[in-house]
C-alpha cells in the first residue's frame, strides 16, 4: 500500500466515503436543463432549454463588438399580459429557479461557445415578478466561484412592479442596471398596451424611477416600442420627452416586431426616424434597437413558440 494511502486510511477516511456518497446524493442538485434546439441568423442564436418537467424556455445570443450578450428567460410564460408580446398571450406556467436561469447562460457560453459578457433579463417572463430566484441567480452569476461575470454587466428588465424596483434598489452588493419596458406616452395608451398600467400607473412608475439610486454616469433604459399608429404620432413624442426630461435615462428606440396573427404592425423606416428625430429635438438619447434575429422569432416580443419539449 501506497505511503499516501495508509495516512489516509489511518485517519478513517474510508470508513467515511458510505456516508459522504450519501450526503451527496442527498444535496448535491446537477443541472436539469438540456440544449433542445438553436437557430441561427445574422449571428444571432436563439436557444431552447428543456427543463426537467418537460417545459421549455427560450433564450437569445446576440452577437457584440468582441463579446455577446446572452437574453436570459425568468418565468415559463408570464402573467403581465402585454398585448404587443408573444410571450404574454401564453400566461404564466410556472417561475424559474435560480438554477435554471443560470444554465440559460451556462448553456450560452459552454455549450454554444459564446464569450458572454453581457446578461440582460429580457427573455420570456417577468424578472421582477419571480424576484427571489432572480437575485439569487444574479449572486451565482457575479460570484468569482460561479459565472464571475461583474454586475455592471448585468441588466434586469421590468414592465414597471413598483415594489420591485424599489426592493432591487435595496439587495446586497448595491443596485443593478435597470431597464423598463414603458411603450406609451400615456396612461391611456398604456393601459390599453400594458394591463399592469392599471394598477401601476405611470406617475407611480416615475416616482420609483426617480428614487432608484444610480451610479455617477449611469442612467435607466427606458425601452418603447413604436407601433404603427398606436404610439408613433408627433404628439406622443412631445408627450414621452416631457415624461422623460427629469428623469437619467437612455431611450431604446425599439421598431415593433410582428408575430403570427398579430393585431399591430411596424412602422416604416421613415416613420420611425421621424419619431427619433422629434425625441432627439426634444434632447432625449436615444438609441436605435437594431433589428435582428426577426426570421427566427428572436428579436424582442417574439419569445414564446413553445412550452413542452419531447425527450
Amino acid at each position: 500500500m501506497k505511503q499516501g494511502t495508509l495516512a489516509l486510511d489511518q485517519c478513517g477516511a474510508f470508513d467515511r466515503l458510505p456516508a459522504l456518497k450519501r450526503q451527496l446524493e442527498t444535496e448535491l442538485v446537477l443541472a436539469s436543463g438540456r440544449l433542445v434546439k438553436k437557430e441561427i441568423d445574422d449571428g444571432v442564436i436563439k436557444f431552447v432549454t428543456g427543463l426537467a418537467d418537460d417545459l421549455t424556455v427560450e433564450s437569445v445570443v446576440i452577437p457584440m463588438y468582441r463579446r455577446h450578450t446572452v437574453c436570459v428567460s425568468s418565468q415559463v410564460g408570464c402573467r403581465m399580459g402585454c398585448r404587443f408580446c408573444r410571450t404574454g398571450k401564453i400566461g404564466l406556467i410556472r417561475n424559474l429557479t435560480a438554477s435554471e436561469i443560470v444554465e440559460q447562460v451556462f448553456v450560452a457560453r459552454h455549450l454554444l461557445g459564446a464569450n458572454i459578457r453581457n446578461v440582460v433579463f429580457m427573455g420570456m417572463g417577468e424578472p421582477l415578478d419571480n424576484l427571489d430566484h432572480v437575485i439569487q441567480a444574479v449572486r451565482v452569476l457575479g460570484d468569482q466561484r460561479g459565472l464571475d461575470i461583474a454586475r455592471r454587466y448585468i441588466t434586469i428588465s421590468t414592465v414597471g412592479l413598483i415594489d420591485g424596483i424599489d426592493r432591487l434598489a435595496r439587495i446586497d452588493g448595491g443596485p443593478l442596471n435597470l431597464a423598463v419596458s414603458l411603450n406609451a406616452p400615456t396612461d391611456t395608451i398604456r393601459s390599453r398596451l400594458m394591463p399592469i398600467n392599471r394598477t401601476h400607473p405611470m406617475a407611480a412608475l416615475k416616482d420609483a424611477l426617480q428614487r432608484y439610486p444610480l451610479p455617477k454616469k449611469s442612467s435607466i433604459f427606458v425601452e418603447y416600442v413604436l407601433i404603427r399608429g398606436v404610439n408613433d404620432q408627433p404628439a406622443h413624442a412631445r408627450a414621452l420627452s416631457r415624461y422623460l426630461s427629469p428623469l437619467r435615462v437612455k431611450l431604446n428606440l425599439i421598431p415593433y416586431n410582428p408575430a403570427p396573427g398579430s393585431e399591430f404592425a411596424p412602422p416604416s423606416n421613415e416613420e420611425f426616424q421621424y419619431f427619433r428625430s422629434l425625441l432627439e429635438d426634444e434632447n432625449i438619447f436615444v438609441r436605435k434597437r437594431h433589428r435582428k434575429g426577426e426570421r427566427i422569432m428572436a428579436a424582442c416580443g417574439q419569445l414564446g413558440g413553445r412550452s413542452t419539449a419531447s425527450r
